[in-house]
């Protein structure tokens, strides 16, 4: 056998091409694949090429602090204040960006600038009984930390917590650029970081664990432009075509598709065909699908979400989406609200500052976080009719009287807020609450 006759039988698997099928090819390897470490370049590179990558690390950050939070105190006006000096400092915005640097690329910081009484080195703790104003809070992210100490002692009750962290502090004359790193104490920054191995330091970026998601889902991007293109095309034959040269054929091809590309009429002489032939697309919207869902169960965010669903009101159907917001509130409760606490606690100790002065622990506050969202009109129409629904079984089963109801659904003067539905959590759990003890109590029936 000839070495041609041996190369035309010869056959190479798509997969092997492109450098495929090699011993680190996952696709082929069939086995988990250990995890990639992203560079601080490649997850900038991802972010700033891929819209949906944008999507997932903004939106959570941008959901957390879009209704921001209300401050209660018994001295209303003592809150008024701070929550404007929040605002000066622009607070809100710099929370979001800790957090969105958290999710990019595993640690989100805010460095505190204050003044104190005294002069004090940035490696120092900061005393809040010398602290005099917070100037500015800056946001950034681990891209400016070159080194993180944290505290390694399990029997130490401050173990596993960022003690001081080395920052590069880079600072631009005309054209050039002075480097310099400073040690700083934790008690200078606010620092978001919810992913963590025990082994490492920073936190690790959630993109590392995306990467063959965004990887899948680019290639499917890809693939669906080229069938889109490649969509429809037409098959010309012809008896003649076996005694055209390669340059007849190339010229013959560039004529015909001048021709025929558009749907004109198609002059063509007897016993020659022309016939349209179109991708076969069957299957792929499963296909499609299956990436979407991978992509959201990553992330823990709906499709509908990610694909950048307008935040606010939503239907009684969407549950996902419902989830969703439930998890953003327990992060607000678990991971945002302790930096809060801990800013506005400075705010009341800084002597120039709204509080002047005033210990935290001798006063009365909370910050409460205003509801994410709200239900359609449908929706809250429904749940009232369910409401009243339960109250006429209360009613008929002597739990309650009808006066009582009147007065808890409506008030002294007209419809109470409370019969407002607006999403709130515990707002959701005492109407299930009511809803089945009602179905309970009825012999689970009405």
């Amino acid at each position: 056998m000839s070495v041609l006759e041996v190369a035309k039988q010869y056959k190479e698997d798509f997969m092997q091409g492109h450098g495929k099928a090699g011993a680190k090819d996952k696709l082929t390897r069939q086995v988990p694949g250990i995890r990639r470490k992203l560079t601080h370049a490649e997850i900038s590179a991802l972010y700033a090429d891929n819209p949906i990558v944008q999507n997932i690390v903004d939106i959570p950050a941008e959901d957390m602090t879009r209704h921001w939070f209300t401050l209660r105190m018994k001295d209303e006006q003592l809150a008024r204040d701070i929550m404007g000096r929040l605002a000066d400092l622009k607070a809100k915005d710099a929370f979001k960006k800790m957090r969105m640097y958290e999710r990019m690329r595993g640690d989100g910081f805010i460095s505190l600038g204050v003044t104190q009484k005294h002069k004090f080195e940035l490696e120092h703790p900061l005393k809040l009984d010398s602290l005099l104003t917070i100037d500015y809070l800056h946001p950034f992210s681990s891209m400016k930390v070159s080194e993180l100490l944290i505290n390694d002692d399990v029997f130490d009750k401050n173990y596993g917590r960022l003690e001081n962290l080395r920052i590069s502090r880079a600072s631009r004359s005309g054209i050039q650029s002075v480097e310099t790193e400073s040690l700083v104490h934790y008690s200078r920054v606010l620092h978001d970081q919810t992913r963590r191995l025990e082994d490492e330091e920073q936190g690790m970026s959630l993109l590392e664990s995306l990467y063959d998601a965004i990887t899948v889902l680019d290639t499917s991007l890809w693939s669906v432009g080229q069938i889109l293109h490649d969509f429809t095309f037409k098959v010309y034959e012809s008896d003649d075509i076996e005694n055209l040269t390669k340059e007849e054929k190339k010229e013959l091809a560039m004529i015909l598709d001048f021709m025929f590309r558009t749907e004109a009429l198609a002059l063509i002489a007897k016993g020659e065909t022309l016939t349209k032939q179109t991708t076969p697309v069957s299957g792929m919207k499963d296909l499609l699908d299956f990436v979407w869902d991978y992509i959201s169960a990553s992330a823990r965010m709906p499709k509908s979400v990610i694909k950048g669903q307008e935040a606010g009101t939503l239907t009684g159907a969407q549950y996902d989406v419902m989830n969703y917001y439930a998890r953003i509130t327990s992060a607000q409760e678990n991971e945002m609200k302790p930096l809060l606490e801990h800013l506005i606690r400075m705010l009341l100790w800084a002597e120039k500052e709204p509080g002047g002065r005033i210990n935290p622990d001798t006063v009365e506050w909370e910050i409460k976080f205003n509801p994410l969202w709200s239900v359609d009109s449908k929706t809250d129409a429904e749940i009232r009719k369910i409401v009243a629904e339960t109250d006429q079984i209360y009613v008929s089963n002597g739990v309650i009287s009808a006066d009582e109801i009147r007065e808890t659904r409506f008030g002294q003067f007209g419809v109470s807020e409370d019969f407002k539905f607006s999403g709130d959590d515990a707002q959701w759990q005492r109407m299930a609450n009511e809803v089945y003890s009602a179905w309970k109590e009825n012999g689970q029936h009405g």
